[in-house]
């Protein structure tokens, strides 16, 4: 008998009730440490004091209306946005997802309005992961995404991640963009090298293509710089935003270029729920913390803390861990056994952790947490690769 909740999770079978910083509190009152983060989007930890306030505030005045009037806290975090990178204009959905469907038509409409209707393809990158409507899937190209979905969704080529020469062979006449995550998460934890994505940059200067950026997992502080793209120096046309901007709260954006987003006119899109005023007030309370001076030189400093740790726990259990993947506060560990049982055994000491493609355990933190947290975590990790060491 089906279930009243659809049984498309295989969840673990334990609630959490209550949370604070990065600590899960269970029904029992039993403590987790969590490094999931609710996958990379409690970025600010849980309960986080500024956003309990201006939620509160805000769920006090004004929840919803629409956008068909005027939102000031939409126009106020767009700025915002738009002024602390390379974006002139924002679309808000209200997930990733959102954000990469309004990516992804924002370059087939440019490419229509300057005369080329011909160019709807967009190329993307194997192991990437987009999300999950027939779009996501298709763009994400994984084979057991798109299983009993029906015919692909079609208008998108994947090549190998890093294969530069691969990307310049799949650009044909009915190419409008190229989208790629900076670090692939779900693919597991493989960041793009800086010479690869400016070599995409130069390869859509030279072709007219849109350059997308997927960043709903690196964004927003994750990586030690506001978005990851900045550590390459390279800037996209579009990127797709979401995750860690609500800090928990459903929000995603589409930033983007003027001269990308110059087909986007009124009724070529539009969101119900997104950008409405309870969002906003929230993602504007996530970037008071993470704009605050000295807060992405933390996210550096521990991040690096946190690296070198972990350097040590792979040389500490050679037979367990082959080495450490990831940028910033986005950290990985490659396996020598199933990542999945030991995400399990994980949990039964009591810490959280998400497993990746490629063998991967991911770590993702809050991004407030300091170096007390990473030493309970390594302790953790420790004591529960141990578990696979003895007879």
């Amino acid at each position: 008998m089906i279930t009243p909740v659809l049984p498309t999770y295989a969840r673990t079978d334990i609630a959490f009730v209550r949370g604070e910083g990065a600590s899960l509190y269970a029904e029992d009152d039993t403590r987790y440490l969590d490094f999931g983060g609710g996958i990379a989007v409690n970025a600010l930890g849980h309960a986080h004091p500024h956003l309990v306030k201006t939620l509160t505030e805000q769920a006090g005045k004004l929840w919803h209306t629409s956008n068909l009037y005027r939102i000031p806290d939409q126009e106020r975090l767009a700025k915002r946005l738009v002024d602390a990178t390379f974006a002139d204009t924002v679309f808000f959905g209200n997930s990733g997802v959102e954000a990469i469907e309004a990516s992804i038509k924002m370059a087939r409409r440019y490419q229509y309005k300057n005369g080329h209707p011909e160019r709807f393809r967009t190329i993307t990158f194997e192991g990437a992961f987009h999300g999950r409507t027939l779009a996501a899937i298709a763009a994400g190209g994984q084979a057991k995404y798109l299983e009993g979905f029906g015919p692909k969704t079609d208008g998108f080529d994947q090549v190998p991640f890093g294969d530069i020469k691969a990307v310049e062979a799949a650009i044909v006449p009915e190419t409008a963009a190229i989208l790629i995550e900076p670090v692939q998460g779900e693919g597991g934890l493989r960041p793009a090298p800086p010479e690869f994505l400016r070599a995409l940059c130069r390869l859509c200067d030279e072709h007219g293509l849109m350059l997308i950026f997927d960043e709903v997992q690196t964004g927003v502080g994750r990586t030690g710089k506001l978005f990851a793209f900045e550590w390459s120096g390279v800037a996209p046309d579009i990127m797709a935003i979401a995750k860690g901007i609500g800090g928990g709260f459903p929000l995603g954006a589409c930033l983007a270029t003027e001269r990308a987003a110059s087909g986007m006119t009124a009724g070529s899109h539009a969101s119900t729920f997104g950008g409405n005023p309870l969002a906003m007030a929230v993602g504007n309370a996530v970037l008071d913390i993470v704009l605050a001076p000295d807060f992405l030189l933390h996210v550096q400093k521990v991040a690096n803390f946190a690296r070198q740790q972990l350097a040590g726990l792979v040389a500490a259990h050679p037979k367990v861990f082959e080495d450490v993947r990831g940028e910033g506060l986005m950290l990985g560990l490659k396996m020598r056994v199933p990542n999945t049982e030991f995400v399990s055994r994980l949990f039964a000491h009591k810490m959280l952790a998400v497993g990746a493609g490629d063998n991967v355990v991911r770590l993702l933190p809050p991004l407030v947490i300091g170096e007390d947290e990473v030493r309970e975590a390594l302790t953790l990790l420790s004591e529960t690769a141990a578990t696979f060491e003895t007879p």
